[in-house]
């Protein structure tokens, strides 16, 4: 989906294929047919915007055979889709029955995530459609924590990848930017996280994702943290909208009972509260849960991304007032901080039973019900929405 800026500029709005898992180019083709073009037909739209999640696999296939990548263009464009943005976060393995700490890794500091995110980078660029020349790519915020060590490592990659992208610019006319999206727990956990190591590599290329989910788990303040960036210099290259799980009273039994029923076991739930000495935290939500590992006098918020549009019953809710509150400051300004908007809600099938959908019928309608709520945020903010 496509939006007219007041300043004329462009703004793009898709959703992120990642809830649709797939390893292979046959399985990507598939969920064009099964789930996007469905998701199109329900919102009315001629065109659809997705961002699509390439596994390693996939990825290769298509960066090793022109032919491969001229079909899905094709494919894309007979299903009224089309591709803006990718998001190179998980690299294999996202539809596993236990993905937890798997997703970060390759990190910076191993040489696999550089020729994968460089793969990404070539093939966007045959993707994006006839009129458009930028594309963006979510990654890894550098490595979880534990994988510090390797600092100096990530930033020498990504001033290589840099230097790749300049070249594909020139070989293409198309300008790929790469951004690291901040995650609890990683080496860039926050907005500002990301200020030092993309000051020192200092590249128009390489910027941030801001996942409104991520930010809102380490209660970072939407205005305050773009500011900064923006002080600094730092591009945000693309911003995933997405709510996490709130619990205003995490110290009432009925409270921990909620928050119980989201503790599942393929991905991991960071869960954070700040605290008068600063941010507390745990990897995971079923060890917030288990005694008394993390304060709870004050609000807890765990790294699930819920629908938009369906807030958890009470007692617990969304922090979907985060993502407003972003996306006032990202694009409700006289010039747009950022043109690529993602709605990424990968965890419906992580949903406490009675809340998933059954089928792709309702996946499909509940993705739509996101798109939508989406587009009115965005008209709401003196943005039109283009045929």
């Amino acid at each position: 989906m496509r939006f007219r800026h007041p300043d004329g500029s462009t703004v793009h709005l898709a959703y992120c294929t990642n809830v649709h898992p797939a390893e292979t180019l046959d399985g990507v083709v598939a969920q064009l047919r099964d789930h996007c073009e469905p998701v199109r037909r329900r919102l009315g739209r001629d065109r659809l915007g997705i961002g699509l999640w390439l596994a390693a696999d996939a990825a290769r296939a298509l960066d090793s055979d022109p032919s491969a990548l001229r079909a899905l263009r094709a494919e894309l464009d007979r299903r009224g889709l089309e591709v803006v943005t990718l998001n190179g976060f998980p690299y294999e393995g996202f539809g596993a029955e236990e993905v937890k700490y798997r997703v970060y890794r390759p990190d910076w500091a191993d040489p696999e995530r550089l020729e994968h995110t460089t793969a990404l980078a070539r093939v966007l660029a045959g993707l994006l459609p006839d009129d458009v020349t930028e594309g963006s790519i979510s990654t890894l915020p550098l490595a979880w924590r534990t994988a510090a060590h390797g600092t100096g490592r990530h930033e020498k990659a990504l001033r290589t990848l840099a230097e790749r992208l300049d070249a594909l610019e020139e070989l293409t006319g198309r300008s790929i930017r790469i951004g690291l999206e901040p995650e609890p727990g990683c080496v860039v956990e926050t907005t500002h996280d990301a200020l030092a190591p993309l000051s020192a590599i200092a590249h128009h290329r390489i910027g941030v994702c801001v996942d409104t989910c991520h930010l809102a788990t380490s209660f970072e303040d939407p205005h305050t943290a773009l500011d900064a960036l923006t002080a600094a210099g730092v591009p945000v290259v693309k911003s995933q909208l997405s709510a996490a799980l709130h619990a205003q009273h995490p110290h009432l039994p009925e409270v921990r009972t909620a928050l119980a029923a989201f503790d599942e076991p393929r991905f991991l739930h960071q869960t954070r509260t700040a605290t008068a000495a600063g941010l507390r935290g745990t990897d995971d939500l079923g060890e917030a849960l288990g005694g008394d590992t993390l304060p709870d006098a004050s609000p807890w918020r765990a790294h699930f991304h819920v629908p938009l549009h369906a807030a958890p019953a009470a007692p617990l809710t969304s922090t979907l007032p985060v993502l407003k509150a972003a996306l006032t400051r990202l694009v409700g300004g006289p010039h747009p901080l950022t043109r690529h908007l993602e709605v990424e809600t990968y965890t419906w099938q992580a949903l406490p039973p009675e809340l998933r959908p059954r089928g792709r019928t309702q996946l499909a309608d509940g993705i739509a019900a996101e798109l939508t709520l989406a587009r009115d945020l965005l008209t709401d903010l003196g943005l039109k929405e283009l045929p």
